[in-house]
Formats: C-alpha cells, structure tokens, sequence
C-alpha cells in the first residue's frame, strides 16, 4: 500500500501510470466521485506490491526506500541488475517493493446509529469484531428505551461481527445526565431493575455483551460507579456476556473535571473485558479549531492508560468525523460536524488546498464562503489514520473502536486492512 498525496498538475491517470494502476480502480478504491477532478493535498490510497520508480538527481538507494518504507536491501532483491548501489543514476527505472506488512490482529469496534443505511453498513462490517449500536439510554426507575437495533443486529451476525449492546445515561430527548448518573448508582432497587432488563434484552436481541458508556458521573460517585460494574460483571460474566466500558482521554489519575474525575483507569481495566479510549474531540462543536485528535494528545493518554490498564485490554477510540468552523471563532458559536469524504469534496469545490500539521498529524484546510467568511475545516485522511493506526502496535493495544461508522470512509479500511487484521469472534 502507497499513501500518495495529490500535487498540482495530478489526475487520477498520471498517479496510476506511475504505481502502474488503472485510474478506474484507483477511482473505486478510494471512492473518488468524479476522476478528473482531485483536490490539492488529498490523500489516494494506492493497493499495491511494488511500483516502477524512475529515479531523480539527487536520490539514492537509502532515501528511495525511505520514502517508500521499504529496505535497501529489498529493493536490490527485485532488482538484481542493480549491482553496485552507489552507481544508481537519474532516469534509471527500478521496482521497489511496497508490500503490506501486517503488524498483528486486532480487534474494530464501530459505534452505529440505528439510522446507519444498509448500504454503508454493509461496506463496514467485513471491517469489524464488534458493532455497537447507540444506545440503550436508562430511565430513573431501571427501566431502559427501546431503539431499533434488530436490522443491525442481525446484519452484523450474518457477517460474523459481535453485536454489544450500549446503555447510557443519557436522558430521553437530552443529553448525559450525572443526575440520572446518580440515581442509577446509588440506588440498588434501579439497579436490580435495570440488569434484569438488561440481561432480558441480551437474550431477547442476541447481543455478544455489554457496553457501558456512562459519563459525566460526579466525582463523588466513583466508588459507586466501580461497585456498580462489579455488580455488571458478576451478573453477566456467568451468563457468557462480555462487559466493555467507555472512558474519557485522561492524562493522570487525578485528572480534575467533572468528565474525568469518576473514570477510575485501573478498576475498570481489573474489572471489566475491554474499556474504550474516547480519545477524541480535542476540537469539539464549541471549541477553536483544531484537530478533532491530535496524534500528540492521543499519544498522552495512552502513554498513561498502558499504567493502569492491561494494554491488551484497550481499544483506542478514532473519530470517523470532523468540524468546519466558521472564522473568527466566538466563544459559544457551533462547528458544523463533516464526514471526512465530504471535507475532500469541500475542498474541491471551493478551490482549497489541504495542508497537513505534522504535529497534530491531522489534514486541514481554509476557504472563504460566498458570503465572504473564513472557515477552516479539521478531519481525518490516510497518513492520519495510519499514523494513528501505528500508536496499537506501538503501545500493544487490542485494537480501536470508530466514533461513528454511520458514514463511510473508504481510506481508513484500506489503510487498516493493509496493516492488521481484524480479529472475529463469532
């Protein structure tokens, strides 16, 4: 695999007569919608082996390799005329070899909306261990609201994907509640109510286990939220159930704020089967703009989560979604949410380059709208996702859960596929 990023004077054609690809498939690869038209600085996913490279002034055997993740030594191997490495010169053709190179299994967590169309769906689950549909939002008295989960769960079987059912503390028609957070910890009637429910719905629905993403839960009721998944897993662990929970991106144990505080690290990861990284949104709806996750920021938390938390254990969450804010920031004014494909596309239209900060390691881009304001627009693309993909073998992860898989992004299954594969449990 090749990531290449487009230049000035590219097409489709000219890129695929250099790695020897047609541009009808490089077209349906990438899912590009209109072939003679690609945006400055957009990333194409190349699928291939080896590719021609015709060498220019300047470059040498080292530096050819470099650039292609390949060895010295590999590039010699395919091309046994090259006899003295040192005697290259520019215009000389040579192949280099660009396979993949698996790094491991790992297992894909992708949250869905029950509005995911079938479509998409059925493109992202080869992709995946587990499908989570969100979610299961719990009531004051135990109780939890139906959702329309039946469709996605059978899809997801059919494919070998492990359905996990999601409950949250999210009020109906609201948001997370820390409130209703609360009434569910401390109290153990609402409790027992609400596993009974729970585990009914487990059976009824042919869900694989149990996802628990409860946030915001005051401070105070840490230990209560601990005794509860003790509770969780000694309930559904007998019963053949896994239990997951989804944690906020911390830094240290005492990390203050009303997000962090009641996320114990080590208890949940003694505890419970696998825990989510909600490693995302640095920028947010109402933030400045910036890189939804920064590889630098990411990298943070997982530098402390891998003290606390058995490292296999870990799914690091990856944002499959990002923001066009409008300049100048106000505070209190609305990002526009944009799927990643739609970015690119934006970026065509509007005649904008993408430029790529390498710290953050994320694509951004600025355009003027027609009523003559600036925006800038934050997303993912294939050299992020790699290089976020490289932080699980890095850290010996057990692999990534997308935030949402309701859009799909063809980029990252390639670039994912090229470099794990995807553990199935069912």
């Amino acid at each position: 695999m090749v990531i290449y990023t487009v230049r000035r004077g590219d097409s489709l054609y000219t890129i695929g007569r250099q790695f020897g690809v047609t541009a009808q498939k490089l077209a349906q690869d990438n899912q590009i919608p209109n072939p003679d038209q690609l945006a400055l600085g957009q990333t194409i996913v190349i699928a291939v082996d080896s590719i021609r490279h015709t060498i220019a002034p300047g470059e040498s055997l080292f530096t050819i390799a470099r650039r292609y993740g390949t060895t010295v030594g590999q590039i010699l191997e395919v091309n046994p005329e090259v006899t003295n490495p040192a005697a290259i010169y520019p215009g000389q053709v040579i192949i280099v070899p660009v396979p993949d190179q698996k790094l491991g299994s790992i297992d894909v967590n992708g949250y869905a909306f029950p509005t995911i169309t079938q479509n998409v769906l059925a493109a992202t689950l080869p992709h995946l261990t587990y499908i989570s549909p969100f979610s299961y939002e719990v009531r004051p008295d135990g109780s939890i609201a139906p959702i329309n989960d039946n469709q996605m769960i059978e899809s997801a079987r059919a494919q070998n994907v492990a359905p996990l059912m999601v409950i949250t503390n999210i009020e109906e028609g609201g948001s997370f509640s820390s409130d209703l957070g609360r009434t569910i910890l401390t109290n153990q009637q609402v409790q027992t109510t609400l596993l009974n429910n729970v585990v009914q719905t487990l059976q009824d629905k042919n869900y694989y286990g149990l996802d628990i993403d409860f946030e915001y839960i005051y401070p105070d009721d840490r230990e209560a939220y601990n005794r509860f998944l003790r509770r969780v897993v000694d309930r559904l662990r007998p019963l053949g159930y896994t239990v997951t929970t989804a944690l906020a991106p911390k830094t240290r144990a005492d990390q203050p704020g009303l997000l962090y505080e009641a996320h114990d690290y080590a208890f949940h990861g003694a505890t419970v089967d696998h825990v989510i990284l909600m490693t995302y949104e640095w920028g947010y709806t109402y933030s400045p703009p910036r890189a939804v996750a920064p590889l630098n920021l990411v990298e943070e938390v997982l530098q402390y989560a891998v003290t606390e938390i058995p490292s296999e254990k870990i799914l690091m969450g990856i944002p499959n979604y990002g923001y066009n804010w409008t300049l100048p920031f106000v505070q209190g004014s609305a990002a526009q949410t944009i799927s990643h494909t739609a970015a690119v596309n934006l970026a065509l239209r509007e005649g904008a380059e993408i430029q790529f900060d390498q710290e953050a390691q994320s694509p951004f881009f600025n355009y003027y709208d027609d009523q003559g304001r600036e925006h800038e627009v934050w997303f993912e693309d294939a050299r992020s996702i790699e290089a976020k993909l490289a932080l699980v073998d890095q850290y010996n992860l057990g692999g990534v859960s997308y935030w949402t898989v309701n859009s799909f992004f063809p980029q990252n299954w390639l670039v994912l596929e090229s470099m794990y594969n995807v553990n199935k449990v069912i």
